[in-house]
């Protein structure tokens, strides 16, 4: 006969693992910094932020991490490579910490965050298409007077399309 996980069973290993973490080696913010290549005032910011947890301080009033918090300033480093901003970050760590949340809500958040990464993309290729059209007015470079600066002083409609408006 197998044996059947119940969601209380669930719960108490979900404790145990978190009472281990606990009882994980605890390495200092130097080491936490480098092992994610993230720099210290930030790991710093983002516990004030409440990003990631306030460690436990050793008796000397260090700052002790676990393997709790590499794992999820990892999570929050990934994030920001991909693009998300911190307000989309702590979104995400929500559903992570209220796990009964369904993966419709992240994926909703990454959705709204990919249309404006298309939407910047869009906005790139307009204005490489710009310059790319002032780069060839330029000719070979040597006239006295320039083509490209002449419309970029002249030319009120060159990032028309664009959002990249000063």
């Amino acid at each position: 006969m197998g044996s059947v996980v119940t969601t209380d069973t669930r719960a108490k290993t979900m404790v145990a693992i978190k009472n281990l973490q606990d009882l994980a080696p605890r390495f200092t913010i130097g080491v936490l910094a480098r092992k994610t290549g993230c720099n210290i005032e930030t790991i710093r910011y983002y516990e004030k932020a409440g990003i990631i947890p306030h460690p436990e301080r050793s008796e000397g009033g260090h700052r002790l991490y676990g393997t709790g918090h590499l794992k999820r300033l990892a999570f929050v480093m990934k994030a920001r490579v991909l693009g998300f901003t911190l307000a989309e970050v702590k979104a995400l760590l929500r559903l992570v910490d209220e796990q009964d949340r369904p993966c419709a809500e992240a994926r909703e958040l990454a959705a709204s965050h990919l249309k404006d990464v298309q939407t910047k993309l869009a906005d790139l290729h307009a204005m490489e298409s710009v310059l790319q059209e002032m780069v060839v007015s330029c000719d070979n470079g040597q006239s006295s007077e320039c083509p490209l600066i002449e419309r970029m002083f002249n030319d009120a409609d060159i990032f028309q399309g664009t959002q990249a408006h000063a």
